[in-house]
């Protein structure tokens, strides 16, 4: 096995020959990651105005969010695997039409039915429109010794939509009906089809020289599904799609409800995403000198760290911004390795369809972050107990990147083994634990909570 210090060797760095990859097609799948991601990342913004128009609790929007997150998860292998075969541009043109549709959606919202119609129109879209489809296009056409950092620009470049989109939500949301807003979004939405024409061809124009060409998906399945390092890879995902969802979803009516200004969670989301700029492209470098799993354990293990000291210190403008700006470090840089570890592992001839099931297991956390949160916060009026799960599971991904082997996997799979639980089923069986037994501790403890000091708990009037 390689040293932590060396690059992995795989076929694919013999044969495969070096790709360059056009500035154009950079600066292209870089918008429309900004804009797809950079919307979505406002949603959060419109939980409180949209609640308190139409008479809800949380727990719907919550549902909305995290019914877009599976949706995502599930159309992303399916629109992966369509843009592998045909091209990305026909598939993110679609995506990116029904984006707004979506949203249009939310905007003429009077009730529950419309926010959860939204939640499942755009989550086809964002799964059409996204990193499956995007990270693929790109990485087939970066030399292997290069991928890692044409992927952590893409990624990271794809940040500044957040930043820049959450600001502008916070402004219109301030001067003007949460409606109109959605509207303006919408537009945004639409205007990714304008960036697509760069991103043409599919897995067979760029991809002449891997052994074997042209590897069917049915192949390739087989052997994903008996590689165990293809399940840690999922199980981690898992944890960074709780962490990301929850955080963006939440992390606005969380700071609202200790008594920080709305202005504090607003500056957070936005730093995020330009913090991540500098964390995606140190990763996509760091790539290049060290094993990717390692750096992969460090990312985890180091938001356990950023988040207990959020939850621990006293809340304050100053730790809302300090926590928004040390996990924007953190964010997506986990998308670029992760990416590239598939490939890595596989080939590149399916990646878009391989990468989209992994990413599924993110949509799967990411659901149970954003849903979780939302009946959490109804049921014990704190966020504490999804703030805990998360801590724990940034522990267990930690440890499932240290068992991860990047090697190339065998061309044959071994024989069938024993049914077991898989990785990922374990992920969601440790977060489903840790939020039921964190919520009866909770709900035990309520007449006590009252006189804890507020950065434990808070009271959701």
């Amino acid at each position: 096995m390689p040293g932590y210090g060396a690059p992995v060797e795989t076929d694919e760095t013999i044969s495969t020959p070096r790709w360059s990859v056009p500035l154009v097609v950079l600066v292209s799948a870089s918008v429309i990651t900004a804009v797809s991601l950079g919307v979505r990342s406002t949603f959060g913004l419109f939980q409180d105005p949209v609640i308190d128009e139409l008479g809800l609790p949380r727990a719907p929007f919550a549902l909305a969010i995290a019914l877009q997150a599976i949706v995502w998860g599930i159309t992303q292998p399916i629109a992966g695997a369509i843009a592998d075969r045909f091209g990305a541009a026909r598939v993110i043109i679609v995506g990116a039409i029904i984006y707004a549709v979506g949203i249009v959606v939310l905007a003429a919202s009077d009730g529950e039915a419309g926010l959860l119609a939204f939640g499942v129109i755009t989550g086809i879209a964002t799964g059409a429109a996204s990193f499956a489809v995007v990270l693929a296009s790109v990485g087939r056409m970066a030399s292997p010794e290069r991928r890692s950092i044409a992927l952590g620009i893409v990624t990271a470049m794809g940040s500044i939509g957040q930043f820049v989109l959450v600001p502008l939500a916070r402004v219109l949301l301030d001067r003007t009906d949460w409606r109109i807003t959605l509207i303006v979004f919408a537009v945004i939405a639409a205007a990714m089809t304008l960036f697509t024409p760069t991103l043409r061809g599919n897995a067979a124009d760029h991809a002449p020289a891997e052994a074997p060409a042209g590897r069917p998906l049915r192949e390739d399945l087989r052997r994903a599904a008996h590689s165990r390092n293809y399940q840690l890879l999922n199980a981690a995902f898992f944890v960074c799609g709780f962490h990301v969802t929850f955080i963006a979803t939440h992390l606005p009516a969380y700071v609202g409800d200790l008594g920080v200004a709305d202005s504090a969670g607003s500056t957070a989301l936005a730093l995020i995403g330009l913090f991540n700029v500098g964390g995606s492209l140190l990763v996509g470098v760091l790539g290049t000198r060290y094993r990717l799993t390692l750096i992969l354990a460090t990312i985890y293990a180091a938001r356990g760290v950023v988040i207990t000291a959020y939850v621990l210190l006293p809340p304050s403008p100053t730790t809302t911004i300090a926590f928004g700006a040390m996990i924007g470090v953190l964010w997506l840089s986990t998308v670029p390795p992760t990416s590239a570890i598939v490939a890595q592992l596989f080939g590149t001839a399916n990646a878009g369809a391989l990468f989209g099931i992994v990413f599924l297991s993110h949509q799967v956390g990411a659901f149970a972050g954003a849903w979780m949160g939302g009946v959490l916060a109804d049921s014990t009026g704190s966020y504490e107990a999804a703030w805990w799960t998360a801590v724990g599971l940034a522990a267990f991904a930690t440890l499932m990147q240290l068992l991860i082997d990047e090697r190339r996997e065998p061309e044959e799979p071994p024989p069938p083994r024993a049914p077991r639980l898989a990785p990922a089923g374990a992920a969601a069986v440790v977060a489903v634990a840790g939020i039921a037994v964190t919520a009866s501790a909770a709900a035990a403890t309520a007449d006590d909570t009252a006189e804890l000091p507020p950065a434990y708990h808070c009271s959701i009037s």
